[in-house]
């Protein structure tokens, strides 16, 4: 694939250099989350051992002041590793170390709610909370234009592009199948991919992961993507409404059980959970995008597939409705629902620990989906 963008270089020649042996050193690529709270860093160690595991490789620094997470008079920030993936573009042993940052005081940094969603993953893990993301994309040229698309007017509408076959269907399939097969060298758990409705638009799904597992894996997800995408001079965009006018939005639907719901006449815990998410919709709805719900009122409109942002709704079948039973589990009275509130640009951890917070803890604090003072 081209591009016409001067950055963009022969990758051919790359390859010969990613032949030469490193005499037993590995490179280790520590990911980390920035101020944004949506975007992705990255730098690389040398070490002279594989690691096994996180904990196996030391606490790192970087420049704080240079991701919006610290002044430039006090910048130093520090990399918790806390999970490992192997790398699919340096290849074995070399891997991807996604961190946890931390501010010079030991505190967490505000854009680290990993430290939260764990602390209530634990206190829930006897309920085993299963969950599986769909994450939508789209697309773009780096003059932000939708890939594919014509330089002047527009596509034609929606309808025949989800799911859809052909060039004059789809646009940039290579890319979602890189990015696929970096996945599964990786070790995330991606359990399939799909063309979304607005043209130049994906899908890829995450899941099932259990726990803290589920933030974890759609986040390196994410750096793939975006990692994948640098290789074909394109951009993937994860925002909410990446087109005004009759186009879909995009979503990171959550689909979610607990063992009792997987269980015999499940459906009545399922029932149950829906009561209790419908008296704290507000609050989910801050928490699922990272600017307090700003982005996904361009996105939950009542239209193109979405619930209104101001009502809480659930049905079987209903993409239309926050919560989504599946028809399968209706028949069957067990399974799980689908979250369909969630913006593209979400956090995984702060959805994830406010499903659970919701519908098993019962219990919310002031320190919740963000971090407090006693760790």
């Amino acid at each position: 694939m081209s591009s016409s963008n001067a950055a963009y270089t022969n990758k051919e020649v790359l390859h010969r250099y990613m032949q030469l042996p490193t005499h037993g050193n590995v490179q280790c690529m520590y990911i980390w989350i920035d101020g944004t709270g949506e975007g992705l860093r990255c730098k690389t160690r040398t070490v002279d051992f594989e690691p096994k595991a996180p904990e196996e490789l030391p606490v790192w620094n970087y420049d704080g002041s240079s991701t919006g997470q610290a002044e430039g008079s006090n910048s130093d920030m520090y990399l918790h590793p806390v999970a490992l993936f192997d790398d699919p573009f340096r290849l074995r042993p070399n891997k991807l170390v996604l961190c946890e940052t931390y501010k010079y005081d030991k505190r967490p940094a505000e854009t680290n709610f990993r430290l939260s969603c764990r602390k209530v993953m634990d206190r829930a893990k006897d309920e085993h909370p299963w969950f599986g993301m769909e994450q939508e994309y789209t697309l773009l040229n780096q003059d932000g234009h939708p890939f594919g698309w014509p330089q002047r007017g527009y596509p034609g509408p929606q309808g025949p592009y989800y799911c859809g076959v052909g060039a004059d269907k789809v646009y940039g399939r290579d890319i979602l199948e890189a990015h696929y097969r970096a996945c599964l060298y990786a070790g995330v758990t991606i359990s399939g991919t799909n063309a979304e409705v607005m043209p130049a638009q994906w899908e890829f799904q995450v899941g099932p992961c259990e726990g803290i597992e589920m933030g974890d894996h759609l986040w390196i997800a994410r750096f793939l993507l975006h990692r994948v995408c640098e290789d074909f001079g394109v951009v993937a965009s994860l925002d909410p409404k990446p087109m005004p006018g009759d186009w879909n939005g995009a979503g990171c639907h959550t689909n979610y059980s607990t063992f009792a719901m997987r269980e015999e006449n499940g459906i009545r815990h399922i029932e149950s959970a829906i009561e209790k998410l419908a008296k704290q919709h507000k609050r989910h709805i801050m928490l699922y995008d990272p600017n307090d719900g700003q982005d996904n009122a361009r996105r939950l409109t009542g239209h193109h597939e979405t619930s209104s942002i101001n009502d809480f709704s659930a049905g079987v079948a209903n993409r239309g409705a926050s919560i989504r039973i599946p028809r399968q589990v209706g028949e069957e009275k067990k399974g799980y629902f689908e979250d369909r509130r969630p913006a593209s640009n979400c956090d995984p951890y702060r959805v994830t620990e406010a499903i659970v917070r919701t519908t098993i803890l019962d219990d919310w604090e002031e320190e919740a989906c963000g971090y407090d003072d006693d760790y």
